[in-house]
């Protein structure tokens, strides 16, 4: 039998980094998982400082919130033999908790447009170089927060077909921002996304084994 799971320690780590170690007596884990949260928390604040808002965002969500739910999936699953991390990290990259992780971004990604979008009926998104209103710059502007919302619930459960989805995101919001970013010029936010889609896709492609060979 393996090692028991630890729910109400995940809870404490959830709530501040490495509580949840500190109280089952993993000091050292625990003083690690503070000390690496406040590091990546703290850069996080310096980039928005000096890139903007979104720049702080998108460190956050990229580096601060995959170690914030990586150490709560460590405390988790309870102390081990040794080297607790590396059992943690073959735990979550087996079960494709990776994935699982993007998949959830995507669902935070979708209720965000969602918000701005109805938040800003008045804004018209850029469109391969055009700036459609009406009916059809609304329809536009649902097609990311759709995909994200369709393509998160599917690398949630580890869905086959969410890999096919995720491309055909992947290639409109590549060839749109391309396209616009000839026609528009550079932009922070702009240049961002392109950078985030092609690591991202790298990133995916990489893993899609998890997604086409489904063990969990």
């Amino acid at each position: 039998m393996g090692t028991p799971t630890d729910p109400l320690a995940a809870l404490y780590s959830s709530l501040i980094p490495g509580l949840g170690q500190l109280i089952r007596r993993r000091r050292t884990s625990g003083l690690l998982c503070l000390l690496v949260a406040l590091l990546l928390f703290t850069a996080s604040m310096a980039l928005g400082r000096i890139s903007g808002r979104a720049a702080e965002v998108f460190f956050f969500m990229l580096l601060a919130l995959p170690w914030w739910a990586f150490q709560a999936y460590d405390a988790y699953l309870g102390p081990g033999a040794s080297h607790t991390f590396r059992r943690t990290w073959r735990a979550v990259w087996d079960r494709g908790h990776d994935i699982r992780f993007l998949g959830l971004l995507l669902l935070i990604s979708a209720l965000n447009d969602t918000w701005i979008i109805l938040a800003n009926l008045d804004y018209l998104l850029p469109f391969y170089c055009t700036k459609p209103d009406g009916v059809l710059g609304f329809f536009t502007k649902a097609i990311s927060p759709a995909l994200h919302l369709v393509v998160g619930y599917g690398f949630m459960r580890l869905r086959r077909w969410s890999l096919l989805v995720y491309l055909v995101y992947a290639a409109y919001g590549f060839t749109n921002g391309l396209v616009n970013l000839t026609c528009f010029g550079p932009g922070r936010i702009r240049n961002t996304l392109l950078a985030a889609i092609v690591l991202s896709t790298i990133y995916i492609l990489w893993r899609r084994r998890v997604l086409l060979v489904k063990k969990w």
